[in-house]
């Protein structure tokens, strides 16, 4: 088990620090909570001329055909300053659906756009009466002669108000166990019936509702067999659970590099409070919980690299991230003191990614439930 770094890898590293630093860090997620747009047209065209895009697109679609190592570096670069936009939503959980479940056509005129940068997307899973589980997907898809009417609410649906595409999963059968009657679909959420909001979340991230009305949805816009996408959503989750633990990786480097520099140049009682045992035991405290999860968190994209099945490995990294994350960022918060409460401050843009993280692609005990199952318990 080799965790370093090749060349490329380590070059790509250093050139999305630098690519996040020069587009302005957290100064973004501030004008993203000012108007909610979630991206600029430039600097995403600048992304996708680095290759970002295609990260997970195979070469034949425009796409750099990459690694998770490299998936989870350009996450973790982008965590670091808790840069927002439509990376995650786009060039994994749409580009990898695409990918899985799309039909050759489907992918030569969707793959291509979206590494270029021409074409944003998002991943319709979570209703209002479920949660992760295929129970609870009951957005209904009805046959109409050649084509599919879609009638239900999508929540948590991320970027949906800057996507020109949405994958959305619906029901499109209620014969046989829930998984086997589900099928997604692409929706333009132009289209007439579709209508789309921003929700009012603690991390500011583009979460939208999604309602559909009656919306007519051509055969062709079908992904794969129908009634056969539960096991792509499943996949796709996974990876998106690992790419989520690697920004999270980012940003508690960030928060911990913050207060060990605070802690050196804060006075109290004439000396540094760096000084004082019990900083220096938060900051200790503080790295152990973040190199474990770094560890983790890399160790489950190498598995995947290696082709070896990795959901145990995925799992354990994202049940570590929760806890570990609201440890890290509450003890940043505790050695600034009030003034990191601050709008003005930095530190609780951390603290509420990593809220909202703890929460995406499986909770802490979804997570804990799929480790314990695969030591056969």
């Amino acid at each position: 088990m080799d965790f370093e770094f090749t060349e490329y890898q380590k070059t790509l590293m250093g050139s999305a620090r630098e690519f996040v630093a020069k587009e302005g860090g957290t100064s973004l997620i501030r004008e993203q909570m000012a108007n909610r747009s979630g991206y600029d047209e430039k600097r995403w065209q600048r992304m996708a001329e680095l290759g970002w895009l295609g990260v997970l697109i195979p070469e034949a679609y425009g796409g750099l055909e990459g690694e998770f190592m490299e998936l989870a570096i350009l996450q973790e670069a982008m965590g670091e300053a808790c840069f927002p936009g439509p990376f995650l939503s786009t060039a994994v959980l749409g580009a990898l659906t695409i990918s899985l479940a799309g039909s050759e056509s489907q992918k030569e005129q969707l793959l291509p756009r979206v590494a270029e940068g021409g074409l944003i997307l998002s991943l319709a899973e979570k209703e209002p009466g479920g949660w992760d589980d295929a129970q609870g997907v009951a957005t209904e898809a009805r046959t109409e002669g050649e084509a599919y009417i879609l009638q239900g609410t999508k929540l948590f649906v991320e970027n949906a108000h800057v996507s020109q595409t949405i994958l959305c999963a619906a029901r499109t059968g209620k014969d046989g166990t829930p998984e086997e009657g589900i099928s997604l679909f692409l929706v333009d959420p132009a289209s007439e019936g579709v209508t789309v909001s921003v929700m009012e979340t603690l991390g500011f991230d583009g979460q939208c509702e999604v309602v559909l009305d009656d919306v007519r949805i051509p055969a062709e816009n079908r992904l794969g067999d129908e009634g056969t996408a539960w096991d792509t959503l499943v996949k796709v989750n996974e990876i998106a659970a690992l790419a989520k633990c690697a920004d999270i990786v980012g940003g508690l480097q960030t928060t911990l590099d913050s207060a060990v520099a605070y802690a050196k140049k804060r006075e109290q009682f004439g000396k540094p409070i760096a000084r004082f045992q019990a900083i220096q035991h938060h900051c200790a405290d503080m790295m152990v919980d973040l190199d474990t999860l770094r560890f983790l968190t890399y160790r489950a994209a190498w598995t995947l690299d290696q082709g070896l099945p990795a959901t145990r490995e995925i799992s354990m990294a994202k049940a570590w991230m929760g806890p570990a994350s609201h440890r890290v960022t509450l003890l940043g918060h505790q050695i600034h003191g009030g003034t990191s409460f601050c709008e003005e401050m930095d530190m609780h843009l951390y603290f509420r990614r990593a809220k909202v993280a703890a929460l995406s692609f499986g909770t802490t005990d979804d997570h804990l439930e799929t480790v314990a199952r695969a030591m056969g318990m």
